[in-house]
């Protein structure tokens, strides 16, 4: 199939349809929500407790001076949450920031499955500069390789977050 042929106005009945969440799973929410908040620069919009489970969901986005500020009442925060285009969703199973020897596998080495997620950035090299000062693992700096300009760095988790410029891609 190509391009064109793919180009289309949405599926009937998908109209409404939005790109919610990529989850994540973490070892230490403390140390997850700490890089995501600070480093990132995102919001925790909702946090979701199942105690007969044994497991806590973190929902985290980006907010902006324009965006309607977040509900502080449960029922509207969860659905606030529910409606946002495309948050980070950590799942933490309780007890794994306790086991030393616990980790998830980040999909970049064998066998491969999940890659990396994506932030944009107004200039990849003043972010990864910032990030070098707080400490952040690179993967790929921006003039590393054979692709100059994006950046590749690891949440706490080792996974894989591509840094990238909306103005500078179009060379891709």
């Amino acid at each position: 199939m190509t391009i064109k042929e793919l180009d289309k106005p949405n599926s009937e009945g998908t109209e409404e349809f939005i790109m919610n969440q990529t989850m994540l799973r973490i070892k230490d929410p403390a140390i997850s929500l700490d890089f995501y908040v600070n480093v990132l620069g995102m919001t925790l919009i909702k946090k979701l407790d199942f105690p007969s489970m044994d497991f806590t969901l973190y929902f985290l986005g980006y907010l902006r001076e324009k965006d309607d500020p977040v509900p502080d009442e449960p029922e509207k925060r969860a659905e606030y949450a529910f409606s946002q285009k495309a948050m980070i969703e950590l799942t933490h199973n309780w007890g794994t920031e306790k086991d030393d020897s616990f980790s998830y596998h980040d999909g970049n080495s064998d066998p491969r499955g999940f890659g990396h997620i994506g932030i944009t950035v107004p200039d990849v090299y003043v972010a990864s500069k910032r990030f070098e000062d707080l400490g952040v693992e690179f993967v790929k700096k921006p003039d590393d390789g054979n692709m100059k300009g994006l950046a590749f760095i690891k949440d706490p988790d080792g996974y894989w977050i591509e840094i990238l410029s909306a103005s500078t891609s179009s060379q891709f």
